[in-house]
């Protein structure tokens, strides 16, 4: 039986926080491990240029960060194509097909572009290839035939414009070489994981990130830092968990709901400290951080492994993507010298 092909990935723009873990990796990790499923995931080069074009190297230096970051939370290279986006050729070619499908007023409706553009504060001089990334991630997704995607509930309307271009392009070319994917989303209240400092989205751009390569006194350092009840001044003063950032992360990573439920209801009522909150989510996070910390250590022993894992996947991807433009452009009619020595 033919398995269903998942795709997924992330910029490289700097190290992956725990806000990429529990928004996508963990679920990824999951569906690699479930055995029902081709799993792909990308490191997506290509659409960090679209801001940072002037900055290669920070997009080099964070290839391999990035990798090592997935080995580390459990992705494993022989049970899922780990490739590079911009090794892949056909991507760009289906790109501008594209292209031509989708218009600049329905581009400008993507809340999720929007957004980004405001907090990067491009004003006027938003890059084209920025604005039109929605489009290069419908040709990630579709030159692989991809059926589910793994990403943060953010990325829905991505989801979206991809299964519209599917369409258009079916109905232009009048065939069904595509497939309309499916976004598979965090439960729910997991998808977007608050900052540090109480922003409703931990990023990387904002500082606010506690990131997976963190060793345990970084970390430490940084719940102490949290955003937690302004008005909490005493000990004994009732405290609010609505808002409360330490709380947030405690409902995400800790295990034991019984005894976060206790802690609210003493901090409701008065009578627990914000350091000793913050201590009890310090030990919570480090036994999850700790393993996926020394993994990474590990792997990072040994960076020619990690790019010859990198080329590995991408010429396999290659090979799949080829395979699925040949027919494309069979569909389109540009296949001109098809026979022909």
């Amino acid at each position: 039986m033919t398995k269903e092909i998942y795709l997924t990935g992330d910029r490289p723009t700097g190290k992956l926080h725990i806000g990429h873990y529990v928004g996508s990796l963990k679920n990824r990790v999951v569906m690699q491990n479930s055995g029902d499923y081709d799993p792909f995931v990308m490191i997506a080069d290509t659409q960090a240029f679209t801001d940072n074009a002037r900055d290669p190297k920070k997009i080099r230096d964070s290839l391999t960060e990035v990798a090592l970051d997935y080995l580390a939370v459990g992705l494993d290279p022989k049970k899922t194509t780990i490739f590079v986006q911009s090794q892949i050729k056909g991507l760009f070619e289906l790109t501008s097909y594209y292209m031509n499908l989708v218009t600049v007023a329905r581009l400008q409706r993507n809340p999720t572009v929007k957004a980004e553009i405001q907090q990067k504060s491009f004003g006027e001089s938003i890059p084209a290839g920025f604005f039109t990334y929605p489009v290069s991630q419908a040709a990630d997704i579709t030159i692989f035939r991809a059926k589910k995607v793994p990403v943060g509930d953010d990325q829905e309307p991505m989801i979206e414009q991809t299964r519209e271009l599917v369409r258009s392009f079916n109905n232009a070319y009048h065939t069904d070489i595509l497939v309309e994917p499916e976004g598979v989303f965090p439960e729910k209240g997991l998808g977007r994981i608050p900052g540090i400092d109480g922003d409703a989205k931990m990023s990387k751009s904002l500082g606010n990130a506690i990131y997976l390569s963190d060793d345990a006194d970084t970390v430490a350092a940084k719940v102490k830092q949290m955003y937690t009840d302004p008005k909490h001044v005493a000990v004994d003063d009732p405290g609010h968990v609505e808002g409360n950032v330490v709380f947030t992360y405690l409902d995400i990573f800790d295990p034991d709901t019984k005894q976060v439920a206790d802690l609210k209801a003493q901090y409701t009522h008065g009578g627990l400290g914000d350091m000793k909150l913050k201590k009890y989510l310090i030990e919570v996070l480090e036994s999850e951080l700790k393993p996926i910390r020394e993994r990474r250590i590990a792997f990072a022993q040994d960076i020619p492994a990690i790019l010859q894992m990198l080329k590995d996947g991408s010429d396999h991807a290659n090979e799949i993507a080829e395979a699925t433009m040949k027919e494309i452009r069979q569909a389109i009619g540009v296949n001109y010298f098809a026979g022909l020595k």
